[in-house]
């Protein structure tokens, strides 16, 4: 029992010994692997701050810019700390710290996919910049004006007040129209004149009401187009550009267009039907109502005072 107590303390001793020997001879590797990673912690600052300069130029985007920069410095100083190690002799430690990161990456790809969709798309769309804080936009059925444009997610506050939060991928992957990019926007309008009016009087007097509109711009004309027969009615499309900033403008604009055409018509007396129905009697169309005024029990005035009150006819 003794002698194996003994041989097993000298076997630690031994292999004390040679790792104080083995740590002697690796004081100049231990002291150029801290060199380097002093020099490359120094390295991966001045990158970082260099990334971000260039990215804020380029980009215009805070978030984005920190991202890079955060990168950029992880990336200088993984390499300092690959050649740290092999400056120490651990070739086998780099090639397994390697194919740790490999395997976490992996994991953590499948694990926040969409995160990582997210972020990307907000990467793209930084770069692209579809939209700025402050524009009108409408993407996924929202309709509002963009509050803040972050790399996950872009928050629109809609018309109504509310604010929506809505993932990048889905605002990347889909549709985006984009309403104050030119700063203009054209006003559509449907009017109709009855049948019997002078069409090309309506026409003159509908440019004319449209032309005075406020924020129209002036170098595009106004355009009326007759687009179909109606029921009650001729109907026409207006069509004019005005300087757009805000919703308001737009709305603003047509409803100083609507007044200003039923204002000019009733001067003119056109007239813009409401729908009218008209009954037809009969298989061929056309008979007039009072022809059958009998078959509905309906008697002259002068005869219904007479008689007296019936009972009201169920329908």
């Amino acid at each position: 029992m003794n002698m194996d107590f003994s041989n097993a303390l000298e076997r630690v001793v031994e292999k004390l010994e040679s790792w104080y020997t083995e740590g002697l001879a690796m004081l100049p590797n231990i002291a150029v692997a801290v060199v380097v990673l002093v020099l490359f912690a120094f390295i991966a600052k001045g990158v970082s701050k260099g990334i971000r300069k260039v990215s804020k130029r380029i980009t215009h985007h805070n978030q984005l810019a920190s991202l890079f920069a955060t990168f950029g410095h992880l990336f200088i100083l993984g390499l300092g700390v690959f050649i740290a190690l092999e400056v120490l002799d651990l070739e086998k430690a780099v090639t397994s710290l390697l194919a740790g990161v490999g395997i976490v990456g992996l994991a953590l790809g499948f694990a926040f996919r969409d995160g990582a969709a997210n972020l990307m798309s907000g990467v793209i769309m930084a770069v692209q910049r579809p939209f700025r804080p402050g524009d009108i936009v409408e993407t996924q059925d929202y309709f509002g004006v963009v509050e803040r444009v972050e790399l996950r997610s872009t928050t629109l506050r809609l018309m109504t007040g509310e604010l929506v939060r809505i993932p990048n991928r889905l605002v990347f992957e889909n549709a985006l129209t984009n309403f104050t990019e030119r700063k203009r926007r054209r006003v559509d309008l449907s009017v109709g004149v009855a049948y019997g009016d002078d069409l090309a009087k309506a026409k003159e007097l509908t440019e004319q009401a449209v032309g005075d509109i406020e924020h129209r711009i002036q170098g595009e004309p106004v355009e009326v187009f007759f687009t179909g027969f109606g029921d009650s009615s001729i109907d026409m499309t207006v069509r004019f550009w005005i300087s757009y900033s805000s919703q308001k403008d737009y709305l603003r604009a047509r409803s100083e267009a609507i007044m200003a055409i039923k204002s000019l018509y009733d001067e003119a007396g056109i007239t813009i039907p409401f729908p009218i129905r008209t009954l037809d009697f009969g298989v061929v169309g056309g008979e007039p109502l009072s022809d059958h005024l009998h078959e509905l029990k309906i008697l002259p005035r002068e005869e219904a005072q007479r008689r007296e009150p019936e009972q009201p006819i169920a329908h």
